[in-house]
């Protein structure tokens, strides 16, 4: 997963996240987490999304939108080169040291 502080680089949207699920279960199952969370943190979504087989799910939020792949249509549709020149968030998962996110391949940077 990365986020990317696109922020004066995008006229909709502060932060994108991309994040990659290896079936349309976990998919959904994310989508739901991250909509459940922002509801808990007073956020509603303001548009919930996916195409028909779930290669693409979204979640849109105004200032951040939520984009969860398949991993062949997170390779096809590289959002993260039409977002190169953005900078990345550092975050840290419970117990973990801050990481600017995991590449498509596994490894962190």
């Amino acid at each position: 997963m990365i986020i990317l502080d696109v922020r004066g680089r995008s006229p909709t949207t502060d932060y994108v996240v991309i994040g990659t699920g290896t079936s349309d279960r976990q998919m959904k199952s994310v989508l739901d987490d991250v909509r459940e969370l922002s509801t808990e943190l007073g956020h509603g979504s303001s548009r919930i999304d996916s195409d028909d087989r779930s290669l693409w799910l979204l979640a849109d939020f105004a200032d951040v939108v939520v984009h969860l792949f398949e991993p062949n249509t997170r390779a096809h549709y590289d959002l993260e080169m039409i977002w190169g020149d953005a900078p990345r968030v550092d975050f840290a998962r419970d117990g973990e040291p801050p990481t600017t996110g995991i590449d498509r391949a596994g490894i962190n940077r």
